[in-house]
């Protein structure tokens, strides 16, 4: 057992949870603030844009399991990577993409899996997400968590609504995870 950490930034958090949760190997995947120059940021700071944060998922997984690299795939999947503004129907800084390495070995495998899709042709305009070293995780109110299993009628409106569900079926569609 090698139990690691992996933290990916793509827009709205409660979106970022689901297509991680569950897995074998997947030991946890928490909803948090990461980034940011704010000591303990509630949602309403973060969203107020003036904090420094994105909105990120945190995994806890047994690397020898299910791999890191998996996890990046799954991340570029749930995403659009050329987007600078933020994900979807979700704009600001708090909502942009990211990958947090917590080693050296993460920073090579995301640098890596981002060149290769950078190559692939899969997408027209440039692979715009940063890969940054990890930092202060904060974790994300009670309310947050798991919210596609609480709220799954407003979950499902809004990753249709957003634009996420739409972007990834005509991206990906066809891919296996």
């Amino acid at each position: 057992m090698s139990i690691e950490k992996a933290t990916f930034a793509g827009g709205c958090f409660w979106c970022m949870v689901k297509p991680f949760h569950e897995q074998e190997g997947i030991i946890d995947v928490v909803v948090g603030y990461t980034g940011g120059h704010t000591e303990n940021p509630t949602y309403k700071e973060v969203c107020q844009e003036n904090t420094g944060h994105y909105e990120a998922v945190q995994i806890t997984f047994d690397s020898t399991i299910y791999p890191y690299e998996k996890l990046l795939q799954i991340f570029w999947q749930q995403i659009d990577p050329t987007d600078p503004g933020g994900q979807f129907g979700d704009r600001g800084h708090s909502y942009q993409t990211a990958i947090f390495y917590h080693n050296q070995e993460q920073k090579e495998q995301a640098e890596l899996s981002k060149q290769k899709l950078a190559e692939s042709g899969r997408f027209a305009k440039p692979i715009v997400t940063p890969i940054l070293a990890a930092s202060t995780f904060y974790i994300g109110e009670d309310y947050h968590q798991e919210y596609y299993k609480k709220n799954p009628t407003h979950y499902s409106l809004y990753s249709v609504g957003s634009g996420r569900v739409g972007f990834i079926k005509s991206h990906w569609e066809g891919d296996k995870k």
